[in-house]
């Protein structure tokens, strides 16, 4: 029997909901849909966003034939079945347009992707690929630099609301609202829940449905882009001093399986680069929360990593040690090894006395001890 979500989907752009910046009115994938153009193109977006469909309405609307992958158990074998014999067909042969949809194409290796390449640039094909991670990461450069990217974004409450109506199932108002929130703008999961509830109980309510879900998943992909958002968001908030929000995307990684040594690892370098001498026992926190992780794990080095957060986030901060490296730093590679002061020289022979290396220091020289040429240079602005 047809899953729910499939039996729905729909077959035009009248029918299909959300995503207006794309197929809206003058937008650039109703555009193309309407103007038969044929491309090759990425949807770039969260799952149950409408990737899928929008790739079956294209094909339709060119009236091509829809070969549809899965980059989970797909491989160079299955793309030579459906696209091999064409190379050997005569041209005139084949008046109706391939399009061929690559579900999940980051999960194809680089050696699969390459295979790929030349049937795109031959045109032997339109090919279509679906993703949830950033493109520009997992897509090899040549493939990527041959389709257009469209970014499709998670389904709004409104959308979902409207989706969920297709559906000729009863539900009353609560469970539909629970249902909206837990699926977080995936219309698929949704879709897959509800269907699964009425299968299993016969009504409908907020307890049958978590029953037939059991734990909402979150999506965390620890090499793809929203590992990336995820720790950004986490590093910013406690710059900001938002412990509050910290906390919220610790929580975050913790339940979605991030190695608490990497956390850690970023609190230690954090303490000295936004907090630094504001609160110099930063790191010494920072530090202790790292060997925690390292001794204890999970789930009670989650406790470890709370109270770290917690702390960092309300510290006072200053980049200016930091700040102060940079510039340093900035001098070095523009004047490369400048000659050292003789005064502060080692002088551990006769002949390095004799030539006047650490001739003149004073454990109380005021004198700078910086290299002739940067002498006047103050790179920590709070010095006295």
């Amino acid at each position: 029997m047809e899953p729910l979500a499939s039996s729905i989907r729909p077959k035009t752009l009248d029918e299909f909901v959300g995503q207006e910046h794309l197929v809206g009115k003058g937008k650039p994938l109703r555009v193309a849909i309407e103007k038969k153009e044929q491309f090759a193109f990425i949807l770039w977006g969260p799952p149950g966003s409408g990737k899928t469909t929008l790739a079956r309405i294209y094909a339709g609307a060119l009236g091509a034939e829809f070969h549809e992958l899965s980059a989970v158990d797909a491989g160079k074998e299955d793309i030579k079945k459906v696209l091999g014999e064409r190379r050997r067909e005569k041209p005139l042969s084949f008046s109706r347009p391939r399009v061929l949809f690559i579900d999940e194409i980051h999960r194809f290796n680089k050696a699969q992707q390459d295979f790929l390449l030349p049937f795109v640039e031959r045109g032997d094909v339109t090919f279509i690929g679906a993703t949830t991670e950033n493109p520009s990461f997992e897509v090899i450069s040549p493939l990527l630099s041959r389709c257009r990217v469209f970014v499709l974004n998670e389904h709004s409450e409104r959308d979902m609301e409207a989706i969920l109506a297709r559906v000729k199932i009863k539900m009353p108002k609560n469970a539909r609202d629970w249902l909206i929130n837990m699926a977080g703008g995936d219309a698929r999961q949704a879709i897959t829940t509800l269907e699964t509830a009425q299968k299993l109980y016969g009504k409908i309510t907020i307890d049958t449905l978590k029953e037939a879900i059991q734990s909402k998943h979150l999506r965390y992909d620890k090499k793809g882009e929203e590992h990336y958002n995820t720790i950004s968001a986490f590093i910013k908030s406690m710059r900001a001093s938002q412990p509050d929000a910290a906390l919220y995307y610790l929580a975050r990684m913790v339940e979605s399986g991030e190695d608490p040594i990497f956390i850690a690892r970023r609190m230690v370098v954090f303490a000295s680069e936004d907090i630094g001498l504001a609160q110099p026992t930063a790191l010494v926190v920072a530090n202790a929360v790292f060997r925690a992780c390292e001794t204890i794990g999970y789930p009670e080095c989650a406790i470890n990593l709370a109270h770290g957060v917690a702390y960092l986030a309300t510290c006072k901060k200053s980049r200016e040690s930091y700040d102060a490296y940079l510039e340093a730093l900035a001098d070095v590679k523009e004047h490369g090894n400048l000659p050292i002061p003789m005064k502060v020289r080692n002088a551990p022979t006769k002949l390095m006395k004799e030539l006047g290396y650490h001739k003149g220091y004073n454990f109380y020289d005021k004198e700078s001890y910086l290299p002739d040429k940067l002498k006047k240079k103050k790179y920590l602005k709070g010095e006295k």
